[in-house]
């Protein structure tokens, strides 16, 4: 059984070569364990968008002149979307999150043991793959490199747990690190291994790191204005401490802080409705548009990034692509 959700049909344009990267991980992630293949055969089935492949891909053929891409190409791609696997695995079990892509998580269907032992094959697959994919020692480093970033973006979170007084400017980093590493780095290695010149290769690298950035405080918005009554990924970051970009808009709104701050202050006494009031509080107030400009300013500087690159298909997916993230709504 593979993905059978298939959302890059909606991109023809690399459809095949997404294909091919669906199956490469389906071959990739086998394991003579039943238990944890089943595991790992429901991450993989769950209907993951291949946004970071896609982007992999796409600036494999911007640097390519819009040919075919390589094997290399699509196993590096199929690498950069199990180390995301890895990652979200992972993260379920540090948040104890019961769903993952609409559907029970595998720390929750298996226990926490098995997500642990499946993140962790995971992970041995992607350098499985690099190993048997990438020479150049520079882009070994370039893979220790990300995984290292994202990690540090994620301790970096949870070294400001309850920081009232944490700044825009630590959250960029923690999100540089978590969320816009992996964006970067397919990004890169797309290009780069598609012969693509040092200028191609630098523009669209920034590109993927802005476009990270942008996609993180989207994700951050939608947590507060999904579409539910109390999101549960705002009672999960609320309860840990864990303060995204519209709550650090709001603390530092005086009138807002005012009201927010003491409800902040119970920490781990803090109740469901306490968690709904401070909702409510940033859904009446300017703060979402205000997150929503901020998401605009990084999509504009990776579209800015673009400018080097010739008119073509694929430039003009990226550009689309980047555009509709703005007003999307999961």
């Amino acid at each position: 059984m593979k993905n059978l959700n298939k959302p890059w049909q909606k991109l023809p344009i690399i459809k095949n070569q997404l294909d091919k990267v669906n199956k490469c991980i389906h071959e990739t992630i086998q394991t003579p364990y039943p238990e944890l293949q089943e595991a790992l055969t429901q991450m993989a089935d769950n209907g993951g968008k291949y946004l970071r492949p896609s982007l992999l891909i796409l600036c494999a053929k911007i640097a390519n002149g819009s040919k075919d891409v390589s094997e290399q190409i699509i196993k590096l791609a199929s690498s950069i979307e199990i180390l995301h696997m890895a990652c979200l695995i992972h993260d379920d079990i540090i948040d104890d999150s019961d769903e993952r892509r609409g559907q029970v998580s595998i720390q929750t269907r298996f226990g926490k043991d098995v997500a642990v032992y499946a993140g962790d094959l995971l992970f041995t697959n992607f350098f499985d793959l690099i190993l048997a994919t990438v020479n150049e020692h520079h882009y070994m480093v370039e893979n220790a490199k990300a995984m290292r970033q994202i990690l540090y973006g994620e301790l970096g979170q949870m070294a400001e747990r309850f920081n009232i007084k944490q700044t825009f400017e630590q959250y960029i980093e923690h999100v540089s690190g978590k969320t816009a590493a992996l964006f970067s780095l397919a990004a890169e290695e797309g290009a780069y291994f598609s012969s693509g010149n040092e200028e191609i290769v630098t523009a669209l690298t920034n590109f993927g790191h802005n476009l990270g950035i942008a996609f993180q405080i989207v994700d951050d918005i939608l947590d507060y204005n999904g579409g539910k009554n109390l999101n549960k990924p705002i009672l999960e970051d609320l309860a840990t401490g864990v303060y995204s970009l519209p709550l650090l808009l709001a603390l530092h709104d005086e009138d807002l802080a005012k009201k927010i701050k003491p409800i902040l202050a119970k920490k781990y006494e803090m109740t469901t409705d306490d968690m709904e009031e401070v909702q409510n509080l940033i859904l009446n107030s300017s703060i979402i548009d205000q997150s929503r400009q901020i998401a605009k300013d990084y999509t504009d500087k990776a579209i800015s990034s673009l400018d080097i690159v010739q008119t073509c298909p694929e430039k003009t997916i990226l550009v689309k692509m980047t555009k509709k993230l703005l007003t999307r709504t999961m």
